[in-house]
C-alpha cells in the first residue's frame, strides 16, 4: 500500500523528527514561524537569539524601536513587514491576551502576519494539536508523490494529507515531510538515486534514466 510505503521510508529516515527552529516559549516559536516565510530555519535560527536577547520579554518588544527591530533581523528577508509584524503581535498579546499566545485559531489569524500554515506549526509544535502545516517542501513532496493535482492549492494539499494520515501522526508526519524535502526531495538536485519512493514518484522518469 502506498500510504505503508511512504511512512515506513519517513520512519526510516527520520525516526525522531523535531522542529529546527529554536524557541524557548510560546512567543518566540510563533514569532519564529513568522520569521521562516520566505526564508530558512537556519536564518531565522542566526537572528532569534540577538532579538530574545535584547527584548527579553513581550513588553520589551511590544516597546521595541522599529528600526532596530528591521536592523537585527534583516537577514530572513522582508525585514520591514516582519519587524512591524512583531512588534504588532507582541503588542496584540500583551493588550489582549496576558502575554500568553492563545490557541483559537480565530484569536491567531487575526494576528499580523499570522495564516494557517504559521498556524497549525504552531498549534502541533507546541501543543501537540494534530496539524499538518503545508510549505513549500510538502507541497513539493506531496505533487511529486502523486497524492495531489500538479496543480492543487495549499488548503486543498492539506485536506488531502489530513485524509491520508491517520490523524495521531498529522504532526509527526508534517515534520517528516518537511526534513525530507529539506534533506533528501529538494527543489534542485534531489536525492533520488536511492530513494525508496522513486517507483511513487511523478518525477521517476525525468530523475532516473
Amino acid at each position: 500500500m502506498k500510504r505503508n510505503r511512504i511512512e515506513e521510508y519517513f520512519e526510516e529516515l527520520f525516526p525522531n523528527p523535531i522542529c529546527e527552529l529554536n524557541y524557548n516559549n510560546d512567543y518566540e516559536l510563533l514569532i519564529a514561524i513568522v520569521l521562516s516565510a520566505q526564508s530558512t530555519d537556519k536564518r531565522v535560527n542566526m537572528v532569534t537569539p540577538i532579538l530574545f536577547e535584547k527584548y527579553s520579554s513581550l513588553k520589551e518588544l511590544k516597546n521595541a524601536d522599529l528600526k532596530d527591530l528591521e536592523h537585527i533581523i534583516r537577514p530572513v528577508g522582508s525585514f520591514r513587514k516582519k519587524a512591524s509584524y512583531i512588534k504588532n503581535i507582541a503588542t496584540i498579546l500583551v493588550d489582549l491576551y496576558d502575554g500568553v499566545v492563545p490557541t483559537n485559531r480565530d484569536a491567531l489569524i487575526k494576528l499580523p502576519g499570522v495564516g494557517r500554515k504559521t498556524i497549525n506549526v504552531f498549534l502541533s509544535e507546541y501543543h501537540n494539536i494534530p496539524a499538518i502545516a503545508v510549505d513549500t517542501h510538502v507541497e513539493r513532496i506531496s505533487k511529486r508523490l502523486g497524492l495531489v493535482s500538479k496543480n492543487a492549492d495549499v488548503l486543498s494539499i492539506e485536506k488531502r494529507l489530513e485524509k491520508f494520515f491517520d490523524k495521531s501522526v498529522w504532526g509527526r508526519r508534517h515534520l517528516q515531510m518537511v526534513l525530507f524535502g529539506r534533506y533528501y526531495c529538494k527543489a534542485i538536485n534531489p536525492k533520488c538515486a536511492n530513494c525508496k519512493l522513486i517507483n511513487v514518484c511523478n518525477e521517476k522518469n525525468k530523475r532516473v534514466s
